[in-house]
């Protein structure tokens, strides 16, 4: 047991209770991946921030590409500064017992899968802390599709990288120098990313905002609830905009008439055709409840 191993992983993740990819990572599927990339970084953030996940995000990074959405499996990797005899240890692990070549980044790189996203904590170092540059994005690109890589660290080749198409990588500064003086002591371990803990196999999503790390258990349900708070806000935004509703009645609880005139417009409204596999039947037995409350205690006055 040591880099990258299958039943620490498995162990680590005891939540995920469906299919795992062949290094024991949780395997958030396609859909649910492609679905992700339509929300927004506080739609994803709004339901974990509720059930107790209070360090999943980082908002303090650069970009290579302003504006293009990052989404996938988080791969981690924990750098440390270096020690000889540290280095010397890892390095016999890694390249005379476990069959790794080169330095430690392109171990990791060099396993990359479709839909991954590296996630590095390399503890904010810059100057030799280039955790990638052109060749190895490149790779990364080659290998996952429509991943990309956060890490907490540096990039060189930033120009070379910039010009790779629907590629990102958010890092937190850029350098010249190669990656040196430091060592991997992790590989799909648990990962610092600032502010921020993600797990090997989280669904990583990152925007304008910043990058945030959603367990691979609660995926499907992230996606679900922030789907509905959006094609909700398309309704919201229009209502307002016309003065059929006032911003109170639009941020409470919503009454049953409202819920009927949302889910007319929802039937019928082309922007909310890609959101039509959602229900809404809890949601308006809420509101049916709360009208019901709210007539009981009238009778009783």
């Amino acid at each position: 047991m040591f880099f990258n191993d299958r039943e620490t992983i498995i162990r680590l993740t005891p939540e995920w209770k469906g299919e795992r990819l062949p290094d024991g990572r949780p395997m958030v599927s396609s859909d649910v991946l492609q679905r992700m990339r339509r929300i927004t970084f506080e739609e994803a953030w709004a339901p974990l921030w509720n059930l107790g996940y209070r360090n999943n995000w980082e908002c303090n990074f650069k970009t290579t590409s302003p504006g293009t959405i990052l989404v996938g499996r988080a791969v981690t990797a924990v750098m440390v500064p270096k020690r000889p005899d540290l280095d010397a240890a890892l390095m016999q692990i890694g390249t005379k017992e476990e069959g790794y070549k080169g330095f430690y980044n392109q171990w990791v790189i060099d396993r990359l899968v479709e839909d991954d996203v590296v996630v590095v904590d390399l503890y904010d170092k810059i100057f030799e802390g280039t955790y990638v540059g052109g060749n190895l994005s490149t790779a990364i690109r080659t290998r996952t599709k429509r991943g990309g890589a956060v890490i907490w660290g540096g990039v060189r080749d930033l120009q070379q990288i910039a010009e790779m198409p629907g590629f990102q990588i958010f890092h937190r500064g850029t350098d010249p120098t190669g990656i040196g003086n430091c060592v991997m002591t992790g590989y799909n371990t648990p990962c610092r990313i600032g502010q921020a803990i993600c797990m090997p196999g989280d669904v990583v999503l990152g925007t304008i905002s910043g990058v945030i790390f959603i367990p691979a258990h609660l995926a499907e349900m992230v996606v679900e609830r922030a789907e509905k708070n959006h094609v909700r806000d398309i309704f919201g935004f229009d209502r307002l905009k016309s003065g059929t509703y006032t911003t109170a009645q639009i941020d409470r609880l919503w009454t049953v008439p409202m819920m009927e005139d949302f889910l007319d417009w929802f039937a019928k409204d082309p922007r909310a055709e890609e959101y039509r596999h959602l229900h809404w039947e809890e949601e308006m037995e809420e509101s049916r409840k709360a009208e019901e409350g709210e007539n009981e205690a009238k009778v009783r006055l």
